[in-house]
């Protein structure tokens, strides 16, 4: 008779997710695997690897938890239903709400969890530099689409204006680690979306010749 092996005796999505919070708050390689077993809930090395095959793959399935759940407040940026101005505000705001959050650690995985990766992990940095570069692109779409519908004019730098925001939507995560309160990034937003406004502005018709 075929043997079946021992039923595992963890939940896979609350594995998963309690990964989830230590790759957030320690980084991959930060993370132990002693850390990530006893976190859920003291499984053997046998199940571990029977489980998830290795700390990276495991790393790979947290991810794309994260993207799933967490990482949707980015989605602002591909909403054609309102102007790229509110898409991109929207899309500032809820991450920047979602990244003060005190019920999770603070920051975005994304971004800080390749901080401290050696060069033996470069495929780890590549990989999350992959997932930043989609959100990148979504931004690039939006600003574009601006310009395309009249919301910006045709002389608008597009690759400028994707790098200033984004810029800002990754530094996010510094501030939100050194405990700078939602209210104050939510004033920077204010702040910040001032320079669509100036870059809206249509020329004057009464310009002299």
């Amino acid at each position: 008779m075929p043997r079946t092996g021992r039923p595992r005796s963890f939940n896979r999505d609350e594995a998963v997710v309690a990964a989830m919070i230590l790759f957030w708050e320690h980084g991959f390689e930060s993370t132990s695997l002693a850390q990530l077993r006893a976190a859920m809930g003291d499984i053997s090395a046998a199940s571990f690897y029977a489980a998830f095959e290795s700390k990276e793959m495991l790393f790979r399935e947290v991810v794309n938890h994260y993207i799933s759940t967490y990482g949707q407040v980015s989605e602002s940026f591909r909403d054609t239903s309102i102007t790229s101005k509110e898409a991109i505000e929207q899309g500032l705001r809820r991450s920047a709400q979602m990244q003060t959050e005190k019920s999770h650690p603070l920051g975005c995985l994304l971004v800080l969890s390749d901080v401290s990766c050696s060069p033996e992990h470069k495929h780890i940095r590549e990989m999350l530099s992959k997932e930043r570069e989609k959100v990148r692109s979504w931004l690039h779409d939006c600003i574009d689409r601006a310009v395309a519908n009249g919301e910006l004019p045709d002389s608008t730098d597009i690759a400028m204006l994707v790098t200033l925001f984004d810029t800002f939507l990754r530094g996010i995560s510094t501030q939100a680690r050194d405990n700078v309160p939602y209210e104050s990034i939510d004033s920077a937003i204010n702040q910040l979306m001032s320079v669509w406004e100036i870059l809206s502005v249509k020329p004057s018709a009464q310009e002299t010749v």
